[in-house]
């Protein structure tokens, strides 16, 4: 969560969860009180906003991870101001706020589309830059004010050839970059890496090869992915589909995102059944066992060995459908790499091995810059300030070391923030 104060207006941006503070202390997320969740590191601690001196105008979203968008129904309701996202992310943010328990939120709420723009107070304007990610809906949203622009760069990658969405709007970043930018605040997950980031075409052309060779299996074959990428479940019900498998999705983000992307016209077609309950899970598991598990195509949650998800159950022999020997594992994610998701996900790999699963692991490509899209990012912006954010101090140093190397100064023209540092930039 960041704020930005220009005169009087501040506008909030994002209002995410840390899940695995959340499942380390095995928490109920829903019926505890943000306070309580912002002293343990679940959200956001925002009371630091009471000392910006000015008023929120307004709630902004860049798409619809939980880690931007899961401590809205905590949050959102302390602020008289409005909730502005694309009309996919609203979707999932209207689904955080219908199962919030402690908090009731009568904020309303505005729908965005990439490439419009609205005014907030009296000096700024709000403009959505349409960029790529690994889910669909994405944006960099952009605070115009009178001593120029800043640059919310959370999350993004250069995509030029997405399977589902348009490429990235590079040509606008050029144009703002133009223009005048303050300050840019930029996703530094994968800053480490060298070269880009691959496309989703190149995902996508893995996990075809990937079931291809699949395709003579009698085994069953369960595949997992982030449930909020549209592309990549959308590319697998694709291609278990073409193979003679019915696809059935699992899960309960996972019908929740599939619901709200057929919704808004993605390809995941109506007739793929999708279930979220356990009853409903259960009852699929039963139709699978009893009908032949080389007629099916499972698509589950999971992938980070989450304990109580769809993959682990299965794993564990708690549902009517039990894996044997030659079945096949799809992995379409990377593990996140944060101790909790690592152990979980060892667990998890090591469990199905022993039970003779065959694991496909790393069928993906990130949704996150690497260091050459920092590179062009920074040559298209040209900003005057800025401020690494989306990674511990570790994680950022690549991104501090790229820069440094662009001719930025650490200190200077470099802000390096802990949660609660407020950066003052004036003339």
């Amino acid at each position: 969560m960041t704020a930005v104060r220009a005169g009087d207006d501040v506008v909030l941006f994002d209002m995410g969860v840390n899940l695995s503070e959340v499942l380390l202390r095995d928490a109920a997320f829903e019926r505890l009180h943000s306070r309580e969740l912002a002293d343990m590191g679940a959200v956001p601690d925002d009371r630091i906003v009471g000392e910006l001196d000015g008023t929120v105008r307004a709630i902004v979203f860049s798409h619809g991870h939980l880690d931007h968008v899961g401590a809205v129904g905590k949050l959102a309701h302390r602020y008289d101001a409005p909730i502005v996202a694309t009309p996919f992310t609203l979707e999932l943010v209207k689904d955080q706020l219908a199962g919030e328990e402690r908090f009731e939120t009568g904020n309303a709420l505005v729908s965005m589309e990439a490439g419009e723009t609205m005014p907030v107070g009296a000096r700024c304007e709000l403009e959505f830059v349409h960029v790529t990610h690994s889910t669909v809906g994405a944006v960099n949203p952009v605070l115009h004010t009178p001593e120029g622009a800043v640059v919310y760069g959370l999350d993004k990658r250069l995509d030029h050839t997405p399977v589902v969405t348009d490429p990235v709007d590079v040509e606008r970043f050029s144009e703002i970059g133009r223009e005048g930018v303050l300050a840019y605040v930029e996703d530094c997950t994968n800053a480490e890496r060298t070269g880009r980031t691959p496309s989703e075409a190149v995902a996508r052309a893995r996990l075809r090869d990937v079931f291809d060779s699949l395709a003579g299996s009698d085994g069953a074959l369960v595949a997992t992915t982030f449930a909020s990428h549209v592309s990549r479940v959308a590319s697998i019900v694709e291609f278990a589909t073409a193979m003679g498998r019915e696809p059935i999705l699992l899960g309960r983000s996972m019908r929740t995102y599939a619901t709200t992307a057929r919704h808004f016209d993605y390809p995941i077609p109506a007739d793929v059944a999708a279930h979220g309950n356990r009853a409903g899970i259960e009852r699929a598991l039963r139709r699978v066992a009893n009908e032949g598990r080389e007629n099916f195509c499972l698509v589950v949650t999971g992938h980070q060995g989450e304990p109580n998800a769809v993959l682990s159950r299965l794993a564990r022999g708690e549902t009517p459908f039990a894996f044997e020997a030659g079945d096949a594992v799809v992995f379409c994610a990377r593990t996140i790499p944060e101790p909790t998701n690592e152990g979980q996900r060892h667990r998890l790999e090591t469990l199905l091995r022993q039970q003779g699963v065959r694991v496909h692991d790393d069928v993906h490509v990130s949704g996150h810059l690497s260091r050459e899209g920092h590179y062009e990012m920074l040559e298209r912006l040209q900003p005057a300030t800025l401020i690494p954010a989306h990674q511990s101090l570790r994680g950022i140093a690549s991104y501090v070391a790229l820069a440094d190397s662009r001719g930025y100064t650490p200190g200077e023209d470099v802000r390096v923030p802990r949660n609660g540092t407020i950066i003052e930039l004036a003339e």
